[in-house]
């Protein structure tokens, strides 16, 4: 009696570890992953006994963010405790509802240049601002512009004229977005009107940015036009305050995305040439090898983050056997590059307060 208990404790310690796995992690195949349903529904493990009901006290207690590396305008972290649905929210609000500035109205005075008037405003509407958005407001109705919604820049480029001809007729001058003139004191157009009817109205002159530095293109080298001697472009640009959703212009992020954290054991140890070969199968920095103190050498997981899921170590020996691969489920390695307009430490936050807003017109609705 007391063995076939102690046999039945076994089998279900057993069953116990199948389902944490099972729950906690997805299995990687050379052809086939398979296990990627989250199964965080209340219900998914009710027939072998298991409570799945969401409990808010264990996911505080279980959701961290840990920041690995914060470097210039990249940010990678990690998200863990959460499922996909919130990973990929976080993700789209990055991408879509996280507002910037950028330019929405561009007036052209003169435009010799060879590229047409409506391509330049849209390249111009593409050049990244180094405008701090939370300054501004949304503008309200199409036309009225003051310093609390918009931001005003300046352009005029003119290329000495030159001889048809001579050698200076045939070189190419660039336009780059260095050349944006920020304008504290909003539109001078259009030319000899009075200040009530120009393209802005703007009460007050405007202040640089928190940091000192006037609102300007996060980077002076964006190529703009080229242009030839004798020719003009002279114009003011408008920036606005918008969303990703309504235009990629807006987009604060060049890049946004996340991975699942890779789980790479070695479950049969493999040696020297073997070993080697394992190495040179898996991705650069996956694997390694030590040497033991009989003179052989075993390969061992060096740093699983450095598995990019190509599974080239499972398509062959030694791998095909020796190596198990796995996803961990509620692990995720985002990563975050900014266009530069804020940091992107600083474009998280916003976008988990965007969260939370709805989160809490939810809860408010549903109140009602």
């Amino acid at each position: 009696g007391g063995g076939g208990g102690g046999g039945g404790g076994g089998e279900g310690g057993a069953m116990s570890a199948r389902l944490d796995k099972l729950r906690s992690y997805t299995t990687v195949g050379k052809d086939l992953q398979t296990g990627c349903h989250p199964l965080t529904s209340s219900g998914s493990m009710a027939s072998v006994g298991i409570d799945n009901t969401l409990d808010l006290e264990r996911f505080a207690a279980t959701c961290e963010v840990r920041v690995v590396r914060l470097e210039g305008d990249t940010l990678e972290f990690d998200l863990i405790g959460v499922d996909a649905s919130f990973a990929n929210a976080l993700r789209r609000v990055l991408i879509a509802e996280v507002p910037t500035m950028a330019i929405e109205q561009v007036y052209i005075g003169d435009n010799t240049s060879v590229i047409p008037d409506e391509v330049l405003s849209h390249r111009l509407g593409l050049v990244p601002l180094h405008i701090d958005p939370r300054r501004f407001e949304f503008v309200e109705r199409k036309g009225e512009y003051n310093e609390d919604n918009s931001v005003m820049f300046k352009l005029n480029k003119r290329i000495p004229g030159a001889a048809k001809g001579s050698e200076a007729a045939s070189v190419n001058h660039s336009l780059k977005s260095g050349e944006l003139e920020w304008r504290p004191d909003g539109s001078e157009w259009p030319p000899g009107e009075a200040p009530e009817k120009r393209f802005t109205q703007f009460a007050a002159t405007q202040n640089a940015e928190a940091d000192g530095a006037d609102p300007a293109p996060t980077s002076k080298e964006i190529l703009l036009a080229k242009m030839r001697a004798g020719q003009v472009i002279e114009l003011e640009a408008l920036a606005v305050k918008g969303q990703g959703k309504d235009h990629a212009k807006f987009s604060p992020v060049a890049t946004a995305f996340y991975r699942l954290l890779p789980h790479v054991e070695i479950v049969r140890d493999v040696f020297d040439e073997d070993a080697d070969k394992l190495v040179r199968d898996g991705d650069e920095g996956l694997f390694g090898t030590e040497t033991l103190p009989d003179g052989r050498r075993r390969a061992v997981v060096l740093d699983p983050r450095k598995c990019t899921m190509s599974r080239n170590c499972l398509r062959e020996e030694p791998g095909e056997s020796c190596v198990a691969m796995h996803q961990k489920k509620d692990h995720f390695i985002f990563s975050v590059e900014s266009t530069g307009a804020l940091p992107p430490d600083v474009l998280v936050t916003e976008a988990l307060k965007i969260i939370a807003g709805k989160a809490k017109d939810v809860r408010e609705g549903l109140a009602q």
